[in-house]
């Protein structure tokens, strides 16, 4: 059973966008789903990282996996409504599942064989009695907080604005129906005020995460359409040729938070709720992904062993498995924007070693490819699923 404070509609309409690791989509195909994900959104062949205005650039590609099945690309950009659909349809098919929205969870009480919630429906009070709560209810998770787990982090110093752009179509351009102006590249430039992103989308789209410290990001959010154009290219570049903003601008801020622990009694934190890291990378829903395909695997194997599924017995071995290896990553996106986002002599001089590292040691790219790509640490047993003739090795 799933209970969600918005409708299926209202869920819909948000405009998030997010980096689709390849371990994600395996994931999505053992579930069954990708076959409807993949079509409706993009692919990234090559990832280009530059330092500021300096001229050392590294591109990584998929060969740099070496050692792996041949792919063509190294993940994928996909909007909010996509993947949201295909879940839900997955759901709604099955007769076991049950998704009760709109509601609100007023009370959650917990007993020793036990736990109660107490929910808001329809202007009326229905209690659920369940084995197990699991919360996902994002980074000001009530849940949590009811529950009492303490967290630990801080909030940065930037704030995130984001928003689509496009290629203005020009009479010149001699493209097929089936390429795309921005090459499906995807560039993460490291600026000393913030990283600037751009993940190629569908239909000739872009979409920009601009990291700024926060008043400047609120200056840039106030520009005149014009002023802020001029602002968004001298970061962007001319490799798409003139630009059109396509969505309204988002500003949200930035922190990383780890909660202390990800279990309790008959209660475990999934995802946002659990933690939060700087959007550098692309890590943050891919993190949430994996937490729920590992809490799956334990439950079921926990189920056909007979065990009490909200036990902490039960629920420490997601803990065990998820809390370190999402802490590897918290902290790789934490020094990826401390080391960069600065000019501080010694760390410029780091930066340089590490760029010339990544271009000239094959192992140090595989290894950077490996962290982003979801391919260190323990796999779910899901992503490794016998795949669909609809889901190929190219596509996966």
């Amino acid at each position: 059973m799933a209970i969600d404070a918005q409708t299926m509609q209202a869920a819909a309409n948000r405009q998030n966008v997010y980096a689709i690791s390849l371990l994600s989509g395996r994931i999505f195909a053992g579930l069954g789903v990708w076959h409807q994900i993949l079509p409706r959104i993009a692919t990234f062949t090559q990832i280009v990282l530059s330092d500021g205005d300096r001229a050392r650039r590294v591109t990584l590609q998929p060969a740099d996996l070496g050692g792996q099945e041949e792919l063509n690309h190294l993940g994928y950009v996909a909007e909010h409504q996509p993947i949201l659909e295909a879940l839900h349809a997955e759901f709604c098919d099955r007769e076991t599942m049950t998704l009760i929205a709109p509601a609100q969870v007023d009370q959650v009480i917990h007993h020793a064989d036990h736990t109660e919630l107490i929910l808001e429906l329809d202007g009326q009070t229905r209690t659920i009695t369940t084995q197990l709560v699991v919360a996902a209810d994002g980074a000001r998770s009530q849940l949590r907080q009811a529950t009492g787990i303490r967290q630990t982090g801080w909030k940065y110093w930037q704030s995130c604005v984001t928003f689509k752009v496009k290629a203005r179509p020009s009479q010149r351009s001699h493209q097929t129906s089936h390429q795309t102006s921005h090459q499906n590249i995807a560039y993460e430039k490291f600026r000393t005020q913030g990283p600037f992103a751009i993940l190629p989308l569908t239909g000739d789209r872009c979409n920009v995460v601009w990291t700024l410290p926060h008043a400047e990001a609120q200056a840039v959010m106030a520009l005149e359409e014009e002023a802020f154009n001029e602002a968004m290219r001298e970061h962007f570049g001319d490799h798409m040729g003139d630009l059109e903003i396509v969505s309204p601008r988002r500003l949200f801020p930035v922190q990383l938070m780890q909660s202390q622990h990800y279990v309790a009694p008959r209660f475990a934190l999934a995802g946002d709720a659990a933690h939060c890291c700087h959007p550098v990378g692309g890590q943050g829903v891919n993190l949430g992904i994996r937490d729920a395909a590992a809490l799956a695997e334990v439950l079921g194997d926990a189920f056909r062993a007979g065990e009490d599924l909200g036990s902490i017995a039960v629920l420490k071995r997601y803990e065990r498995w998820r809390l370190w290896e999402n802490w590897v990553v918290l902290g790789f996106t934490d020094s990826l924007d401390r080391l960069f986002s600065n000019e501080i002599g010694p760390l410029v001089l780091v930066r340089q070693l590490g760029f010339w590292g990544l271009t000239a040691i094959a192992p140090l790219r595989r290894l950077a490819l490996q962290l982003m790509t979801g391919g260190l640490g323990r796999q779910p047993q899901i992503s490794q699923v016998r795949r669909s003739k609809a889901c190929t090795n190219a596509t996966l």
